[in-house]
């Protein structure tokens, strides 16, 4: 009932930008926090950057400076503004969010948008 969906991935050369967006539809009571991870070929997916329910937010060491991640409650939905792209930023990114439902059963779960590629690339 669940679902997260990504867009505004694509091509940029480095140091160009790119704004990603994941907004959460469904059976929603609540979203604890909201993130993006991503995994590029051969390494683990790691964490970019979260926003929590209380406004705080944490980014990995490698993008603090030239991402922000924000959120828009109303519509459900959170932003990854990335700036000063670089090579190493290509990845497939994915959205990630914990939300509480009513049933299935009752709880926080984590749902996966269905990622989206950013290439960073002259």
């Amino acid at each position: 009932q669940v679902q997260l969906v990504e867009s505004g991935g694509g091509l940029v050369q480095p140091g160009g930008s790119l704004r990603l967006s994941c907004a959460a539809s469904g059976s929603i009571l609540s979203i604890r926090s909201m993130g993006w991870y991503r995994q590029s070929p051969g390494k683990q997916r790691e964490l970019v950057a979260g926003v929590r329910s209380g406004g705080s937010t944490n980014y990995a060491d490698s993008v603090k400076g030239r991402f922000t991640i924000s959120r828009d409650n109303a519509k459900n939905t959170v932003y990854l503004q990335m700036n000063s792209l670089k090579p190493e930023d290509t990845a497939v990114y994915y959205c990630n969010a914990e939300i509480y439902i009513a049933s299935g059963p009752p709880g926080f779960y984590a749902y996966w948008g269905q990622g989206t590629q950013v290439t960073v690339s002259s």
